[in-house]
């Protein structure tokens, strides 16, 4: 049964600080590895294309288990499913700092992508045991790690490797996991909601296979070629499987994800915002330090050493930080429609500004702050918009839901973008400067779709409406009623 605002702990600090470790160490190890996969090829003796599987396992590994250890959580205790995903984080993080080849390396990965159900857990255990007043700050804060780790992971992963090695991308995690694993065991109690029931063995199949197909797809597109047999193959089966899903979750009794959630505005409107802004991030990821990087003898390079692209990205990072937390207040004065159109807009400007101009450094570190402060406020709102749009008992469905739209969002961005630039290559094969152009300007459109997806979430009054409408009886959190004295109750 779901707590009422005055049964639910007023605590909670140590909580939200041990939540907060686990996902920024997930976080980080997501973006941590690819500005280094070119040593860690060289350095096992793999090819470039063998050594992407790296970064490839640990998304498939995340999307396939994400939705089905979110359900877990709602239906056996988020507590006991977040010790589990965390003790596979730390034991894949363990066998990737010692691996010595790259087959034991990718399996490590594996076991690290399972720990994609953290954030989907972490919010349900917020959702469930922190006063309501507190819960959408928090929410955002713990949504905005998100991205921050993943920002800190490309900042830092030049100076590791140049002054360690690439094992140390492994060992400097696995004490922030470590340390929220102990915090999970022995300063966390079972969350009280759950929805008892089976889990949903056909369709988390058929999902696991439709996923796989569609990343397989979208990520080895841009090696194996676009119009190859293999790459329509896998996204053929990708689109059938995800009809065959639908069909599926429609007629059981016990879905792993409850289609109507799908028809709720809020909900597919945020998981649109989600796949947009996981498209964008990556985007922003790959062009930047590329543009950095190239000689300033072009005309439009930079000439920066790897070892300091990470101080240009830093103001990314600052921005996902500071409006991450400014997303939460505007959440509990405004609802989250508010941050998320002002974090989509941020973003469509972040990336319009160096598709105009991008031949002074300071384009560059206007467009990283306006994006770090776009996906800041976006990230934030968007689990708190899902939260305040579903039952307490969906909250893991819901959530892992979202995070897959921004899984795939980011492996789309990530081709997409790899693509533009390999298109547009001189005989030298350096990508043009119109390449870059191109590229940002795709980034742009790209996020004026979220613009649209956020402005199609309900307002605060019609998501209340439509929250007392479903059954949902926690919800809107007490500083937006506030705002509506008027209100009718149904």
């Amino acid at each position: 049964m779901t707590q009422t605002t005055n049964e639910r702990p007023a605590g909670g600090g140590l909580l939200v600080l041990y939540l907060a470790l686990g996902g920024l160490a997930f976080a980080c190890l997501q973006s941590l590895v690819s500005p280094a996969l070119s040593t860690i090829g060289h350095e096992l003796g793999a090819s470039t294309a063998d050594t992407s599987w790296v970064v490839t396992a640990y998304l498939l590994s995340a999307s396939v288990l994400t939705p089905i250890l979110g359900r877990l959580g709602d239906m056996v205790g988020k507590r006991k499913v977040l010790i589990g995903v965390l003790a596979a984080l730390a034991a894949g993080t363990l066998v990737a700092a010692l691996a010595t080849n790259l087959t034991v390396l990718i399996v490590a990965r594996v076991l690290q992508g399972a720990s994609g159900a953290i954030l989907p857990l972490s919010l349900g255990m917020v959702r469930d045991e922190l006063p309501r007043k507190r819960v959408p700050t928090t929410v955002a804060v713990l949504s905005a790690i998100s991205g921050i780790g993943a920002g800190i992971g490309i900042v830092a992963a030049g100076p590791i490797v140049e002054h360690l090695s690439w094992h140390w991308l492994f060992w400097l995690p696995l004490a922030l996991v470590v340390i929220a694993l102990f915090g999970a065991v022995f300063g966390m109690k079972e969350s009280p909601v759950r929805t008892p029931g089976k889990l949903d063995w056909l369709g988390a199949i058929v999902l696991s296979v439709t996923l796989v197909a569609l990343l397989m797809g979208i990520s080895k597109g841009q090696a194996w070629g676009w119009g190859d047999a293999k790459t329509i193959g896998l996204l053929a089966l990708g689109v059938v499987g995800l009809l065959a899903f639908v069909l599926i979750e429609l007629r059981v009794t016990e879905a792993l994800v409850d289609m109507r959630l799908m028809r709720n505005r809020a909900v597919w409107a945020t998981d649109l915002v989600a796949l947009v802004m996981g498209f964008a991030m990556f985007g922003a990821f790959l062009v930047i330090p590329m543009l950095l990087q190239l000689p300033p003898a072009l005309g439009y390079g930079f000439g920066k050493p790897v070892s300091q692209i990470g101080l240009y990205l830093l103001p990314t990072v600052i921005g996902l930080i500071l409006f991450g937390v400014v997303a939460g207040v505007l959440v509990r004065r405004f609802g989250p429609k508010l941050p998320m159109v002002l974090g989509a807009g941020l973003v469509t400007v972040a990336f319009a500004i160096p598709a105009i101009a991008h031949d002074q450094i300071w384009h560059l570190l206007l467009s990283g702050s306006l994006t770090g402060a776009g996906i800041g406020l976006s990230f934030a709102a968007m689990s708190n918009a899902i939260i305040e749009a579903v039952p307490a008992t969906q909250t893991g469905q819901a959530t892992s839901v979202n995070a897959i739209a921004r899984t795939i969002g980011s492996s789309i961005g990530t081709a997409v973008i790899a693509a533009i630039i390999s298109a547009k290559v001189s005989p030298q094969g350096i990508p043009t400067d119109d390449a870059f152009t191109i590229a940002f300007w795709t980034c742009s459109g790209i996020a004026v779709l979220a613009i649209v997806a956020a402005l199609a979430v309900p307002s605060a009054r019609r998501r209340h409406e439509q929250s007392v409408a479903a059954g949902v009886d926690d919800l809107p959190p007490e500083p937006i009623e506030l705002h509506l004295p008027h209100r009718a109750h149904s």
